[in-house]
């Protein structure tokens, strides 16, 4: 049986399949009940819901309501340099340019010889970052106190510090190397 296809299978088994028949005028009664229980449901009256829709109205305005407080309070916690004035934005546009034009130059200067010092001033600038971040929210609360903005540009002064230092060092590494290539090879 186990080498039979499935058609071969059926064919034995035909005269198997249908083998009883249902007693007489059972398809009258059967659409008879079908018929009864559609009557019933048809005098059945529907009842509408006028609350839900209303319900849904009340739900996306009260999710709308949240999501623009939610927005409104996320901007007032991040207030930042730009936001105390005119020229505190320009000065905060400076920095930022300035520290993205030390990071393209160091990443720039990536290789397995400067991997660690390249790393410990990626982690330098990320504590430097949470700290800026703490300082975006002291600026908020004191209601722009100028000890907090001289902070908040004294963060962006040692982040390019950090930078430029760590470029320097990459420097005096490469010149290193170099020096001692020229006294190997003139040997």
């Amino acid at each position: 049986m186990k080498n039979d296809s499935i058609n071969d299978l059926f064919q034995k088994l035909e005269n198997d399949f249908n083998g009883e028949t249902p007693n007489e005028g059972h398809t009258y009664r059967f659409l008879e009940k079908l018929q009864q229980q559609h009557l019933v449901a048809e005098h059945q009256p529907r009842k509408v819901a006028f609350w839900k829709p209303l319900l849904a109205v009340a739900a996306t305005i009260v999710i709308c309501v949240a999501i623009f407080t939610s927005t409104n309070m996320q901007r007032r916690k991040t207030m930042d340099l730009a936001s105390v004035s005119p020229e505190l934005s320009e000065t905060q546009n400076f920095f930022v340019g300035a520290i993205e034009q030390e990071l393209a130059s160091l990443e720039a200067q990536r290789s397995p010889e400067t991997e660690a010092m390249i790393e410990d001033a990626m982690k330098e600038l990320r504590i430097l970052e949470k700290e800026y971040e703490a300082l975006k929210i002291d600026l908020t609360e004191s209601g722009n106190d100028k000890r907090v903005v001289y902070a908040m540009i004294t963060n962006f002064q040692n982040r390019i510090s950090v930078l430029q230092t760590v470029l320097d060092h990459i420097e005096e590494v490469k010149n290193f190397k170099y020096e001692q290539n020229e006294n190997t090879t003139t040997i």
